[in-house]
């Protein structure tokens, strides 16, 4: 793998401030198109719809929580509870990619700026869709992960038995939700401390929105470094009997943003049962991993048949490949899943099961692992190329 056309990539993007929907986003997508167009790709962008945040929208919603929490120990605990508990269902539909109500009638949608090229052969009826996206995330204080690399180093046997990220979102909805609860029950401590979390959701958030905006070295210009890179190889080595598209999105950091847009308007003449999905997020950390599935609320596995054909591929390639690993948090491979195709969702994390820099300053060119890179874009080739052997067999 050309780790310089890897590097080219990361380090001219990460110059680029790129919040969604901004005008630093669409720079980088023009930049990422005409190097993909470069490479012999049809490469075009299409302007969406998205939000351009999601911590304002849950931190209004935790406040009416605590809304409710303080109104129910005031003695006005059914509409306190009815408060709460409405606080809590909006914020879990939101965050679980849902119809996100709240947002719909507090938040107007803006332009975000999906680019999509196509390589392999253009008529093949055949397609894996290689996913990636440019806008970059605020920081907060949430995402220090000093204290999981603390557990790690002292009780390295802990972090290795747990192969489930740790479900944050629920320490988000679940507080409202205990709100009702407790004023359903007359139970004025739980009603107290779910209060108590609520505000912390507030002020979490609140850190958030305010957030400085990182590089997005690992998150996520690895993955379109790798889209970069099998662009070439396409040109390169050409394959026969698969298309290949190769997508970055916006606005992926607002809880998934332009990925709806190009579902709307590329799924429909996608059939499931001849197009798959890979998803290449934030793969340059020490270690590559397959997730199995992810979900803020529910998990929602991937189809077992393709994660199966991709580690076999990793295996006959001698690539190193952890298995077992699911995410409580949501990516853009949540939105192919659910429209029923299979998705190979690729990420890296470090030893003690962190992804490296993860919304955090420190989220350089200079700290990218570009050896797990190379491995990712190498499996995602390789897959490709069984994908279309398969359609020749």
């Amino acid at each position: 793998m050309d780790e310089a056309l890897l590097r080219e990539t990361i380090e001219h993007m990460a110059g680029i401030e790129r919040p969604a929907c901004s005008p630093g986003e669409r720079e980088a997508a023009e930049w990422l198109a005409a190097r993909l167009s470069a490479l012999e790709c049809d490469a075009r962008i299409e302007e969406e719809a998205a939000y351009s945040h999601f911590a304002a929208a849950i931190g209004a919603l935790s406040a009416l929580g605590v809304i409710g929490g303080i109104a129910a120990l005031r003695g006005r605990r059914t509409w306190g509870g009815l408060l709460a508990a409405a606080a809590g269902a909006l914020i879990a539909e939101d965050v679980s990619n849902g119809p996100r109500l709240f947002r719909r009638l507090t938040m107007r949608q803006r332009p975000t700026w999906n680019v999509v090229a196509t390589a392999g052969d253009r008529s093949a009826e055949r397609t894996l869709v290689v996913l990636a996206h440019h806008d970059a995330a605020p920081t907060g204080f949430v995402f220090d992960q000093s204290g999981q690399r603390r557990l790690w180093e002292r009780f390295p046997g802990v972090i290795d038995r747990i192969n489930t990220s740790l479900p944050l979102w629920w320490l988000v909805f679940g507080p409202p939700l205990a709100v009702a609860a407790g004023a359903a029950l007359g139970r004025r401590g739980l009603i107290g401390s779910a209060t108590g979390l609520a505000a912390l959701s507030v002020v979490t958030m609140a850190d958030i929105a305010r957030g400085v905006v990182v590089p997005g070295a690992n998150d996520n210009l690895t993955g379109v470094a790798g889209l970069v890179a099998l662009a070439r190889a396409f040109e390169e080595r050409p394959v026969e009997g698969l298309r290949v598209v190769l997508a970055s999105c916006g606005a992926e950091e607002t809880l998934q943003g332009g990925i709806h847009g190009f579902a709307a308007r590329h799924f429909p003449s996608l059939p499931s049962d001849r197009t798959w999905f890979v998803n290449l997020e934030t793969i340059g950390s020490p270690h590559l991993v397959m997730l199995e599935g992810e979900g803020p609320v529910k998990m929602q596995d991937y189809e077992a048949g393709f994660k199966d054909l991709i580690a076999e591929e990793a295996d006959a390639a001698g690539i190193p490949l952890r298995r077992g690993m699911r995410s409580r948090n949501s990516t853009d491979s949540v939105i192919p899943n659910r429209a029923g195709y299979p998705v190979g969702m690729l990420v890296s994390i470090t030893d003690w099961k962190a992804l490296a820099n993860y919304h955090w300053p420190t989220d350089v060119p200079e700290n990218v692992d570009y050896g797990t890179v190379g491995k990712a874009v190498r499996l995602t080739e390789v897959v490709a190329r069984r994908l279309a052997a398969d359609a020749a067999a």
